[in-house]
């Protein structure tokens, strides 16, 4: 196969959960654009439902489903759903994540319990409804966070009004990391890779310029992630152009995490 062939997803049904959201977006578009059926999933169906109109209106057509990640009867359902419609999954990205801790390390107990049903427990229920039905030779791609991979950093938020003391998110985004590699021993066999990609930080429109200053200082690159940095990776390891890559964790954070 030629290797810009290799990069296409024609032919291939993705599912992406979260697909709203920061990197959401970006995501659902590059799957789309690379050719694939596309199905983005939420608990937030109307959000989901503009995000397809508003990719309709490029020309890319995603499907839109409401799926509650913590409910295992809700994710079967969206599964169904996909394969009635598609006839198969061939691309699975575990993007969606809950953030019901407010007070940070203060937070209350059942708290830290909802983002664990949510975001391990979820991400387990999510990935082995669609792993198991997967065509072999089908892709997993796991969202994860440079935050899973280091400890957090007070510095970048000297005076910005707001931390980052986050338990819940470190304790699950360094766990998806080693589910990574558990998933893709486990469905080895079948062909199937398992990978995670560990973004840092997207600039946003409530960040304080001083907190944008000191985060940027803090990567080789320079800036906080924008609205296209993880479309190449994420094709990438959806497409055959990795079908000898799995078990990975790959940091998409201009260097913050090698510096």
């Amino acid at each position: 196969m030629e290797v810009m062939k290799s990069f296409s997803l024609e032919g291939k049904v993705a599912l992406v959960t979260g697909g709203a959201g920061l990197y959401g977006r970006q995501i659902v578009e590059a799957i789309a654009e690379a050719g694939a059926v596309t199905y983005t999933a939420s608990r937030n169906l109307q959000a989901q439902e503009l995000l397809a109109q508003t990719l309709a209106d490029k020309g890319l057509e995603v499907i839109p489903l409401r799926m509650d990640q913590g409910d295992e009867a809700s994710v079967l359902e969206a599964r169904d759903a996909v394969l009635a419609r598609s006839g198969k999954i061939d691309i699975l990205v575990n993007n969606a994540v809950a953030r019901p801790l407010k007070n940070g390390w203060q937070s209350d107990v059942t708290a830290f319990a909802e983002s664990m049903r949510i975001n391990a427990t979820g991400v387990f229920t999510v990935t082995r409804a669609m792993g198991d039905c997967m065509s072999d030779g089908g892709s997993i791609i796991n969202i994860g966070s440079m935050q899973g991979m280091i400890g957090p950093d007070p510095t970048i938020y000297e005076g910005c009004g707001f931390d980052g003391w986050s338990p819940d998110y470190f304790f699950h985004k360094g766990g998806m990391i080693n589910l990574t590699r558990f998933v893709a021993s486990y469905y080895g066999e079948r062909g199937i890779r398992c990978n995670c990609i560990s973004p840092g930080g997207f600039q946003a429109e409530y960040m304080p310029e001083r907190f944008i200053r000191q985060y940027s200082a803090r990567t080789f690159l320079g800036r906080l992630a924008n609205g296209t940095d993880l479309k190449g990776i994420v094709v990438f390891l959806a497409s055959d152009a990795s079908a000898y890559v799995t078990g990975t964790n790959i940091p998409v954070d201009g260097g913050y995490t090698a510096k």
